[in-house]
Formats: structure tokens, sequence, C-alpha cells
């Protein structure tokens, strides 16, 4: 009842998968079609999919029919997340986290990106090739710290040095097959620093005041009520802001890098984007962001496990259990859904906003991520602030490579520029130099 696909053992078909994320994905399409089955080591038997309308249908199915897949990211997020929760303990949690990413709030964290990002790029080298990636990781995780928590202090400095090496390690144990149980495994080092992070939590939570007063996530949680009335619990508060530390900087970073990746090689754009920055427009770079999501996604897949007895899918039938895996960069390479899909070409989104059963960077239905309209309105940020006070030099060199950080793809040496600071008018208003020259 399910579509073909390999038959080799699943732990060749996951290290194919972790080796060769994106061309291993093409060869299986190429060889069996839109959808085709795998076996991995963690989830078992799979169906892959990435025909559009199916896509859509596995978005607007009922959370009764598809859910989210087991295992998932709240294995190390914790259970109070938005990754395991299910159905109407999940709808609860997600109408209390959408409010701090919208309207008001939103513009209210713009500054703080701002700030971050120019106090990041004064260390930038001139004229000496260096990876931004690293410097992208500290400007998100410093801004999302800032919304999180509202200001600085000893807890936000021990959270600066766990995050990091956390995040790393937890996005790796979350691809691979490692008992959670075993002294020896990863899964050890990994709680130790989970029980860190939740005393750091228990502190702050327990200092917090004037909730009234502040503007951050943290105060907005510990004021939010359900509709009957009760508060979060500080564990699922923890959990929660966890996830957005978490996920809130990782991919938005590499994100970053790609996009430094994507516009040294193609000096066009990166002329056309300063033009714009110089102008105040904003309509180029923010097709750009669209575009670099599209044709370099940082997540591969997005799951949803069958709950029902049974559930058809196109041509074909899944039982209860079946996992499905939306594969992102299929859909984003299909020729009849972006022409043309292997050209960076940002002007394709100038003049129409993304399908969002068809652009899916993050993710779709119920599921969504809360975040997207913060990270769009950073990247958006960072990359005028970069635009504004550095000149990129392009670049001949290779596209560089993709590169499995576990559950996010970076470029394969960091998205590395070479950068020169841009000298101002005599009246200290707009610079002066131009983007486009070749290194």
């Amino acid at each position: 009842m399910l579509p073909p696909g390999p038959r080799t053992p699943s732990l060749v078909q996951g290290a194919y998968a972790l080796l060769m994320p994106q061309r291993g994905m093409r060869r299986l399409r190429r060889r069996y079609g839109d959808a085709f089955t795998v076996k991995l080591p963690i989830f078992g038997r799979a169906m892959v999919v990435s025909d559009p309308a199916q896509v859509k249908q596995i978005f607007l199915t009922s959370t009764d029919v598809l859910e989210n897949i087991e295992p998932n990211l709240g294995r190390v997020l914790g259970p109070g997340s938005l990754f395991a929760l299910h159905g109407e303990n999940h709808q609860k949690q997600r109408k209390l986290l959408v409010p701090p990413f919208h309207g008001r709030r939103l513009a209210a964290y713009e500054q703080i990106i701002e700030d971050e990002t120019v106090r990041e790029l004064a260390s930038w080298p001139e004229n000496t090739p260096f990876p931004v990636q690293p410097s992208m990781m500290r400007i998100t995780l410093n801004a999302i710290l800032r919304a999180v928590f509202g200001a600085e202090g000893s807890e936000f400095d021990e959270l600066r040095d766990l995050l990091p090496p956390f995040v790393e390690l937890g996005s790796r144990l979350a691809t691979l097959p490692l008992p959670q149980d075993s002294w020896w495994s990863p899964w050890h080092r990994f709680r130790r620093m989970r029980s860190r992070y939740d005393d750091i939590m228990a502190r702050l939570i327990a200092k917090a005041d004037h909730l009234d007063q502040r503007d951050d996530v943290l105060a907005m949680l510990l004021q939010s009520r359900y509709d009957d009335g009760s508060p979060m619990n500080h564990s699922d508060i923890a959990d929660q802001l966890l996830a957005l530390l978490t996920a809130g900087h990782e991919t938005t970073a590499t994100t970053l890098a790609w996009t430094v990746e994507r516009l040294r090689r193609h000096p066009g754009v990166l002329h056309d984007l300063v033009d714009e920055v110089d102008a105040g427009g904003k309509a180029l770079r923010e097709a750009t962001i669209l575009e670099v999501q599209r044709i370099r996604p940082v997540i591969d897949m997005i799951g949803r496990q069958v709950r029902s007895d049974r559930m058809d899918l196109g041509p074909w039938t899944l039982s209860r259990n079946d996992r499905v895996l939306v594969s992102i960069a299929l859909l984003h390479d299909d020729p009849s859904v972006f022409p043309d899909p292997r050209a960076f070409r940002p002007s394709r989104f100038l003049d129409t906003k993304p399908d969002f059963y068809a652009w899916i960077p993050f993710g779709g239905g119920t599921r969504r991520c809360i975040g997207a309209t913060f990270a769009n309105m950073e990247m958006n940020v960072v990359l005028r602030t970069m635009l504004r006070d550095f000149t990129m030099l392009s670049t001949n060199e290779p596209d560089e490579r993709w590169h499995n950080r576990g559950v996010a793809n970076a470029p394969k040496h960091g998205g590395v520029a070479v950068v020169r600071r841009r000298t101002r008018s005599s009246t200290g208003s707009t610079p002066v130099t131009t983007a486009g020259a070749q290194s």
C-alpha cells in the first residue's frame, strides 16, 4: 500500500541520508518518483513525499488523523515543549506562545537585533577570509536571549556559555539512534547540561519581578493564563523557552551564513541589494531571504505519523503509526513549482508571496514554526545592517557544499566572507563605496 523504495538495510539508508542529504534524495526521486519509501534507524519505515498536492493534504489533515512524528525533538527539548505536545495540549500552549512574536512586541525587538549586529560586526576582519556563521550564531543567540529575558545578568553569561554546545549536541542526538538510558552514551552528558539549564531557569523565574512593566517573553509567559484561568507551570515554561532559544537561533544563523555564501557568488544581486539599502528600500532584501530559504533550506524534513486506522494520501494508503516525511529540499527543487529551481533568483519573490504549501522552510499546518515572522524580521535587520556597514567582496570560488550538523544543514566552511568597512560621506549619512568588487 506504500510506494516502492530502496531495499538496503536501515543503517545504510540512514548513513546515506546523513552523508548525502541533498544528492541522495534527488537520486531517489529520479528513480522512484515523487513518493518513495525509506527505512531509517530512528523512524523505521517512512514514506517520503514531495508532490505539492500531497504536501498540502498533509498540512490540512486533522490532527486526529495525522500528528507530529515520534520520536521528535521533544526528547531533546523536553515534554512541555511544543515539539512533544499533541492535540489539545499542543493547541493550548501554542495559543500562549504566538503573541510575543507578532505585532507591537515584534517591532520592539528590531532595535535589539540591530544593536547586537553592530556590536558583533565591529570585530570583523577586513580583507581576510573568515566564516560568518560563528558571528551569526552570536548575534542570533544574544538577540533571542534579550528578547526572551529582556535584560542581561550573570544568568545570561551562563546561558551564552551553555547553549552553543548544548544545541550542537542536542541537534546530533535528535538524529542518531543512540540509547537514552545508557551511562556511557552522549545522552549522559546532555542530561547534565539540561540540569544546568533548568537550574539557571529556576533562578531567572524566582527573581522575575515588575512583570507588567516588561516586554520580554518570560514575563509574558509568567503572566499568561489558559482559558480556565490556570497559569503555565514553571517546567513547561522552561521547556518552551529552551525550544525558542535553541530553534530560534541556530536555524536563523545558518540561513544567514547561507545568505552570505549565495550573495558572494551572485554579484549582480549583491550590488542591487546595496543600492536598495542606500535608498532605504527593502523589497529585494525580503525576496532574497525567501529565496535563500528556498534554495538552501536548513531543515531537510517535516515528519508526521498516522493516528487513525487508515489514511489515503494520493494513490497510497497508510495505516496506523505509519510515518510520512515531507522533503523540503525536493519540494523546493521541483521545476513545476519553482521554474529553473537550481537558479538563485530572488526576483521570483518580488511580485508574489510564497505559497505556504510549496515554500515550507518553517514547516506547515498546525505545527508551522511560531517564530517564522520573528526569524524573517531578524534576518532582514542583520542583512540590512551588514550591507549598510560593509562591502562584501564577491568570489568565483565553487559553491560551499552542504554540511550536516544533525538537525540543520550548514555551508561546509561556515559561509566564508571577505569584507571591507564602508566609508561614509562627509555628512555622516550614506556610505559611498560599492559592493560589487571581485575578490
